[in-house]
Order: structure tokens, then sequence, then C-alpha cells
């Protein structure tokens, strides 16, 4: 099963690119989802993280304090580096099993912002789609969905550095049925370089 990873810095819509994948029945596996079920799923992971960054890191209610999490890690990079060490291997081997399920769909989608700058992922992408926006667009987008503030979105967006390569480049700063069409053309378009590429593979 081939895997196309959608990435791009927080705010550019790689959500709402794989919203639109989903509606023609491709898979898409969400990493971050994903990443904040593991730390539930997996009690030793969680505790292994709680040791590692000397907090307390579940809500009375049981919950992930995400909060918490975040504002640690993004102004932290030696904590966010201990965080990815425990957690990405993990998120690796609950990736493979995930797309080994799936048999009949022409590829799988994995979206992340960061997974192209980990080694632990080396290889496990066919392809790659770089979702875009304006800057401050972005910045809008994040400060109104999440009620933070420029400064923290800011940081947020210093820690996602953006791929070395992409195969296609998705521009989601104007309407939906904008963004509708270009995923249309990138993903399902059989004259795209994405197609070929995936179907090249295929065939090799």
């Amino acid at each position: 099963m081939k895997t196309v990873i959608v990435t791009g810095g927080i705010g550019s819509g790689k959500s709402a690119v794989c919203a639109l994948l989903r509606e023609r029945g491709i898979p898409v596996y969400d990493c971050d989802r994903r990443a904040k079920e593991l730390y539930l799923e997996q009690p030793a992971l969680l505790r292994a993280l709680e040791e590692q960054l000397g907090l307390r890191l579940l809500t009375p209610g049981g919950k992930l304090d995400r909060a918490t999490l975040a504002g640690r890690i993004f102004a932290d990079p030696s904590a966010r580096e201990s965080v990815e060490a425990l957690l990405y291997p993990a998120l690796l081997r609950d990736f493979k099993r995930w797309r080994a399920r799936y048999r009949k769909p022409p590829f799988v989608a994995l979206e992340s912002a960061i997974i192209l700058s980990k080694p632990v992922f080396d290889g496990i992408a066919d392809a790659v789609v770089l979702v875009e926006a304006p800057v401050e667009l972005r910045l809008e987008r994040v400060m109104r969905r999440d009620g933070a503030d420029a400064e923290a979105v800011r940081r947020r967006m210093s820690a996602q550095p953006l791929p070395a390569r992409a195969d296609a480049v998705i521009v989601n700063g104007a309407s939906p049925q904008a963004l509708k069409t270009a995923v249309e053309q990138v993903f399902f378009d059989k004259k795209s370089y994405l197609c070929k590429i995936l179907n090249q593979e295929v065939q090799a």
C-alpha cells in the first residue's frame, strides 16, 4: 500500500485537504490525533513521558493536558526532543499496523507537519504533498481555532520546518471550492505528476 504524506505548517490547511481525501474514500492517518490517543492507550508511554518532563499530564478527568504539554515542548527544544524520542517510534509502529489493514484504496495518506524531518520515518513516503498558505492567513486561522495569542502561534510555526522536497504543492489561500479543485487535480487526475509517480512505483 502506497503512502502519500500530506504536510505543511500549522494553519496551512492540511486537515482540510485530508477531509477532501476522506470524502473520496482515501484512508487518512492523522499523526497529531493518534499521538494524543497513544498517550492514553499506552500508559507506559505516558508514564515515561511524565518522568522525562517532570510534569503531570493527565487532568483530573483522565484526559491528556494538551495545553501543558504543548506549552512545554514548544518553549523548550530539549523537551521536544525528549518527547519525540519516546513518541515517534511508537507512532511509526502504530501507523504500520494501521496501513496494513488496507488493500483496496490506491493509496493511504499520512497527515503531519513535521514527520519528514524525523529520521525514524525515513523511507515511509512514496510521495509528498505540501499544503501552503500565506503566513498571516495561517496565523489568523490558528488564533481563531485554538484561542491562542500570536506569539504562541509563531513559536509553533518556527518549530515546524518545511520539507526538503515535495512532489506536489497545493496552495490553500482561496475558496473551499478552489481547494477542492486543487485536490482533485493533484491526487486524482491521471495526468498529474503525483499520479504518475504512484503508478510508476506500483508497476516497478
